[in-house]
């Protein structure tokens, strides 16, 4: 009988898209239920990993006392009912309450994946409050897994556990499928203009209030370009500047698609990704777009620093400087040889360190000798 592994999400959301493929590779050796809050996207998602069953429990991704409670309460019956071996979540709220719940219920191997970290970029009791979840996080969990570098040197840093912290293959949840995000040969077929492309949630965290004010200062000097936004707006989570959204909707040369399954055609009809975030654990998209052949700038974050070589397949900026990303973005529209030379050397480097099943087969030595 194939031992049983219960996977966590806050939304399903998180499960379907970052963990694609891998559920499906999980189940030839292990009886997967993935749990996270009720949706049709959880019953599309048994569908698309062809696991047996899902289980739906509602998880608040903000702070919310009595639901967190609710939901925490609800963990723990289902915990003590489904007896797992392991019990392995992702996101921070879910990581909080399921390793509580796996904890107060006697699961033996308790997993926490630490995708990105908040509490570097956030201030004053906030800030207090994040670290003490993810400390209760840690105290609760039996093994921890920081998606990169980055994120496992601030979980040191800032002393938030003193356990053994390990790394799988080299960084990144799930590993990028190379054979799905190849580079096309329709790419770049559809007009003349110099296009940037952004892929992920339209918040602040994103960078999205620089990134539309920094194009929209570089159309005013070259106006041969274009801004393609992919991805749906959190208003509630963290809304962006009005005048921001405002220009998103109006402005001629940015093109909002909103969320989309299917990204490639957004990736193989641009000359740049751009992703000017705040914070990360190891961004999907980056590595997405590389695998597709496009060069990157990103910010100077955890994750997208270890992704992008500075100079070899993207450009590096500071975090939150509109300035600096206008700057970056002018030179790769006047320097295209340049861009075309880092280009011919983004699809390489993901192969060799991050092709999906190096991940999953990493993934899977960790199950094996944790569970055995």
């Amino acid at each position: 009988m194939k031992k049983k592994v219960i996977r966590v999400s806050a939304v399903p959301e998180s499960l379907y898209t970052l963990l694609d493929g891998q559920l499906k590779f999980l189940s030839k050796y292990y009886e997967v239920i993935a749990l996270s809050s009720k949706s049709k996207l959880l019953e599309d998602l048994a569908k698309k990993e062809d696991i047996k069953r899902t289980i739906g429990i509602n998880i608040e991704r903000r702070i919310s006392l009595f639901k967190d409670i609710q939901s925490l309460i609800k963990l723990i019956l289902v915990f003590r009912k489904e007896k797992p071996a392991m019990v392995h979540s992702i996101t921070p709220k879910a990581g909080l309450l399921s390793m509580l719940a796996a904890k107060f219920s006697n699961v033996p191997v308790r997993v926490h994946t630490f995708t990105g970290l908040v509490f570097p970029t956030s201030t004053g009791l906030k800030r207090k409050i994040l670290i003490l979840t993810d400390k209760l996080t840690c105290w609760a969990a039996t093994d921890i897994i920081p998606e990169g570098e980055g994120v496992m040197n601030d979980l040191e840093k800032f002393k938030i556990t003193s356990k053994p912290l390990k790394i799988i293959a080299n960084g990144n949840v799930n590993g990028i499928n190379t054979s799905y995000f190849k580079i096309r040969d329709e790419r770049k077929v559809t007009n003349n203009r110099f296009t940037f492309c952004f892929i992920g949630r339209l918040v602040g965290d994103k960078g999205i209030n620089e990134l539309v004010t920094a194009f929209v200062n570089l159309y005013k000097l070259r106006p041969n370009i274009e801004l393609v936004l992919v991805g749906p707006f959190e208003k509630e989570l963290d809304p962006i500047h009005p005048e921001v959204e405002h220009l998103i909707f109006n402005h001629p040369a940015i093109k909002f698609k909103g969320f989309q399954k299917d990204v490639r055609p957004f990736l193989a009809n641009a000359d740049v990704f751009v992703f000017p975030s705040y914070r990360e654990g190891f961004p999907n998209v980056v590595l997405q777009a590389g695998a597709m052949g496009l060069p990157s700038i990103v910010t100077d974050i955890n994750g997208s620093n270890e992704i992008i070589s500075d100079g070899v397949n993207g450009k590096i900026i500071p975090s939150k400087d509109a300035d600096a990303l206008l700057h970056m973005m002018r030179h790769f529209v006047d320097h295209p040889l340049e861009v075309e030379q880092m280009a011919s050397d983004a699809r390489d480097l993901i192969v060799k360190r991050y092709e999906q099943h190096i991940v999953w087969e990493a993934l899977l030595a960790e199950y094996q000798k944790l569970l055995n």
